[in-house]
């Protein structure tokens, strides 16, 4: 019983021996591939031709201008190396678009880098001569703090220039006077104002310029355009007697006047120039007696001067 027993057992081992391995078998075998498909070459696609993008609208408004490259001395052949072109959103009025209509012209004065080009650029003169009119001259005159406003004065002001003689001409009463009415002042000290075009006679920066305007309260001098017929009275004035410089308002527009007019019209300083030009003499600004009797005696004045001030002390 226990050998048959034994026997069963071995033959169902034996079984489940053989269907182990058998499953084992299956197990470890890889399954197969499946079928590599031959690549389909597709023809590549034909070129897209892109249109280049448009400038932008800004930079389609800009005007071609003519500047220099780099600093110039005078009477110095231009080249084409010493020129560039910049768009600017407004060209300045009389500039060149083109290097080829300047190229080889000479200059009359040094002229610094970034400095656009006009025909003004090769005319012969120097900066005053630029800033007057025909029919003009540039006249200096001395100031101080009293003559000169205490050197508020700046270029494009318009001033009276009055005079103060401590005696007529008879030698008896002292007078004073508007010699010249309106005359525009081109610079004050080393400070100057525009050229006749408009553009700066310094080519400097901000910060040379605030220089300038910080020494223009103790400048010395003060250069003033004068008409031609009214420059040998100005001329006279400045050696006779005292001169005193009186600002205009701005609200006259004496300077809009002048840049707007026509160069052959005249100036304000002839319009306004009369024959006797305010003339007041001392003995007008005495003071009538309560009772209304002017030619009564009075004690005469003496004339006490120290410096610029006259006083009147009576004995």
């Amino acid at each position: 019983m226990s050998s048959r027993i034994t026997m069963v057992l071995a033959i169902v081992f034996l079984l489940g021996a053989i269907l182990a391995g058998y499953l084992g078998i299956v197990v470890s075998k890889e399954p197969a591939a499946p079928p590599v498909e031959a690549p389909v070459v597709q023809a590549p696609p034909p070129p897209v031709e892109v249109a280049p993008a448009p400038p932008p609208v800004e930079d389609a408004l800009r005007q071609n201008v003519v500047v220099l490259a780099r600093d110039v001395p005078a009477y110095t052949p231009l080249t084409a190396d010493d020129l560039v072109i910049e768009r600017l959103k407004v060209a300045p009025a009389g500039s060149f678009s083109k290097i080829e209509d300047i190229v080889g012209r000479s200059t009359w004065r040094s002229l610094a880098a970034g400095t656009w080009l006009s025909e003004s650029s090769f005319e012969a003169g120097g900066t005053l001569a630029r800033m007057i009119r025909p029919g003009e001259r540039a006249l200096a005159l001395s100031v101080d703090e009293v003559i000169g406003a205490s050197g508020q004065l700046s270029p494009g002001d318009y001033v009276d220039v009055l005079l103060y003689l401590p005696q007529d001409t008879e030698g008896s009463a002292r007078s004073s006077q508007v010699v010249v009415p309106a005359l525009r002042i081109l610079s004050v000290g080393e400070l100057l104002g525009p050229t006749r075009d408009g553009k700066p006679a310094q080519n400097i920066n901000a910060e040379e310029r605030l220089k300038l305007e910080q020494r223009r309260v103790n400048a010395r001098t003060v250069v003033v355009a004068v008409p031609e017929t009214l420059m040998s009275r100005l001329l006279l004035a400045s050696q006779t007697g005292v001169l005193r410089l009186a600002v205009r308002s701005a609200d006259e527009g004496n300077l809009q006047e002048y840049w707007a007019s026509e160069p052959g019209r005249p100036d304000v300083a002839v319009r306004l120039d009369s024959a006797r030009r305010n003339l007041v003499q001392f003995n007008q600004l005495s003071l009538e007696s309560p009772s209304g009797n002017a030619g009564a005696a009075r004690p005469h004045a003496v004339e006490v001067i120290r410096g610029n001030q006259v006083t009147q002390q009576t004995p």
